[in-house]
């Protein structure tokens, strides 16, 4: 998988991008402080971490998970390549940033909602949805967990890379309950976890994780190469005939995460302004880099 995206320098869709990179960050920043941290809630990733720490030692959140997330991003170049870009670093800065001037000058670390865990987990899951799905729509990742997950997915490859996310994430959930010996924490976590994917879903547009993607270019070859080598998804190429003057045209088939959608979309539009592109929602994909056929009964 890729995130490695370029945007013409001060171009609108340069500004667009890093406005919803920033915004994201931000978004994301207020719900970890006054949210989520107030009641030791770790939903995950290094900021779960981070929480779990803070709550232990006094440690500051921002500090910690920076910590954690420079290290990731180093590794994970290391092991996978340069397949982030610097939009992800940009938003591991942005919010390590936001979430120091929170705790430290602009809040501090008093509960936003006093005395309700369960409200505050659930629009918890509300901003943190909305926060990572701008952060998406930017196409970059939040890092974190992501990384993990993407390293894991290299060498274990028949695991799904949302799979290897839940995993992760999960396992960090785990640690509240380590911690401080609170079922209800964890609980809460994966209730907030649940709440924040389905309004990722509706962020990037569409209910569904995977999509179908049709596209008829006369630059198909370059783009399938795109699809073959950057977001390292197969690809399929029909030969059709066009009702209109008869003509031959090609057209493209491919499965894809909402992420990688999000990049194809933009290079299609670079090589191709003239490109016709079908997305729909995939419901259940089975096969190689999807659900295996056997776990169907």
């Amino acid at each position: 998988m890729s995130f490695v995206t370029k945007e013409k320098l001060f171009s609108r869709e340069w500004f667009q991008a890093y406005t919803f990179l920033l915004a994201g960050s931000f978004i994301l920043s207020v719900g970890i402080i006054l949210l989520v941290n107030p009641y030791k809630l770790a939903p995950g990733g290094t900021y779960g971490i981070a929480i779990v720490l803070h709550n232990l030692f006094g440690w500051k959140v921002s500090i910690s998970a920076l910590f954690m997330d420079i290290p990731l991003l180093l590794i994970g170049t290391l092991v996978l390549g340069p397949r982030f870009g610097v939009k992800t670093v940009v938003s591991t800065i942005a919010i390590a940033f936001f979430t120091y001037m929170l705790e430290n000058y602009w809040w501090g670390y008093a509960p936003l909602i006093e005395g309700d865990p369960l409200l505050s987990t659930i629009f918890g899951g509300v901003v943190y949805g909305i926060a990572i799905g701008l952060i998406f729509k930017s196409r970059a990742t939040s890092g974190g967990s992501d990384i993990i997950a993407m390293i894991g997915h290299k060498y274990m490859p028949r695991i799904t890379l949302g799979q290897l996310v839940i995993i992760v994430d999960s396992v960090i959930v785990l640690l509240t309950v380590v911690a401080f010996k609170d079922w209800k924490l964890a609980f809460y976590s994966w209730i907030l976890i649940y709440i924040e994917g389905k309004v990722i879903d509706i962020i990037v547009s569409g209910m569904s994780v995977n999509k179908t993607v049709m596209i008829i270019s006369n630059n198909y070859q370059i783009i399938a190469e795109k699809i073959r080598n950057d977001i390292m998804r197969g690809a399929t190429i029909f030969t059709g005939e066009g009702a209109y003057d008869g003509s031959e045209r090609k057209m493209i088939y491919s499965v894809m995460s909402r992420r990688e959608v999000e990049i194809l979309r933009s290079y299609v539009k670079e090589v191709d302004e003239d490109a016709f592109i079908n997305i729909s929602d995939a419901h259940e994909i089975l096969g190689r880099g999807f659900k295996p056929i056997k776990e169907e009964n």
